[in-house]
Parts: C-alpha cells; structure tokens; sequence
C-alpha cells in the first residue's frame, strides 16, 4: 500500500483537503492565546480525519476499515464542534463558519457512502482471522454487607 493507493480514495482525498484547510484558514484566526489550547485541538482532530481513513485503508479486513471511518467521523464532528465554538466567540466570521460546516457535512456524506460501500462489498472477508472475535467477558460484581461497625472481634 502507498501513498498512490490513498490518492484514489476520493473521501480521504476530501479529508486532507478539509484538515489542510481549517489549519490554513482557521488556525491563523485564533488569537494568540488560543495558541495552546483551541488551536492544538484543531489541529489535532482536522489531522485524525484522513489519518483515521488511512489506517483504516491499510486493514484489510472490512469491519476494521469501518471502525477506523467511525473514528474519522467522530474527529470531524469534534472539528466542526471546536469551528463552531470559534464563531460564538467571535474567533472566526460566519461566512467561514457556514463554509466549513457545509464541506463537513459534505465530507461526513462521504464517509457514510465509504462505510456502505465497506459494508457492502465485505473487503477481507475471508482474509486470515477474519472470522475471529475479541471479547471479553467480565464477571459477575459480588456484594457483601460488611458495615457493621467496628468492634475489637472485628479487628484482627
């Protein structure tokens, strides 16, 4: 898998292009004391768009590829939610508020006819280990009544 095999991939092509442009054009209007905070947020989850894509298309096995797109979309909603913050408090213009939130809603389109499309076609499924499931069982909670309270024969 390479960089070319991503290039194809028209959701991950339109998460790069959305992350670049929220560092391109959202970052540089956060005033200075965003720095460190809002920005790096940002940043953060605008990059685990296409990053998450990406890891996803690197699995071969199709319910992995739809857990790291679940991923991707909750990172974009978390980017859309710090946009939104940035207009309430007057970070950023409306019109560019209205911008990007129509190019996420547009991207989430995508990553939903991604994931349809994964679910679908059932990529890897018969690839080794594909048939196995990770689970844990947890026990049962016990309780017990100790509160009674103390007394020297309680005490060792």
């Amino acid at each position: 898998m390479s960089i070319s095999g991503l290039e194809k991939l028209d959701v991950w092509c339109k998460a790069m292009g959305f992350a670049v442009r929220v560092n391109k054009e959202v970052l540089p209007a956060l005033p200075q004391e965003e720095k460190w905070s809002l920005s790096q947020q940002l940043r953060r989850a605008s990059q685990s768009i296409p990053a998450n894509i990406a890891e996803g298309h690197g699995r071969f096995y199709f319910q992995e590829n739809v857990r790291f797109c679940y991923i991707a979309r909750g990172s974009l909603e978390e980017t859309l939610s710090h946009i939104v913050y940035a207009n309430k408090v007057s970070y950023l213009s409306e019109t560019l508020c209205k911008n990007l939130a129509t190019d996420g809603e547009n991207l989430n389109r995508l990553i939903n006819g991604y994931i349809g499309f994964l679910k679908k076609s059932k990529q890897g499924i018969n690839e080794p280990g594909a048939n196995f499931v990770v689970r844990e069982f947890s026990s049962d909670y016990i309780v017990e009544d100790n509160l009674s309270p103390l007394s020297d024969s309680n005490i060792e």
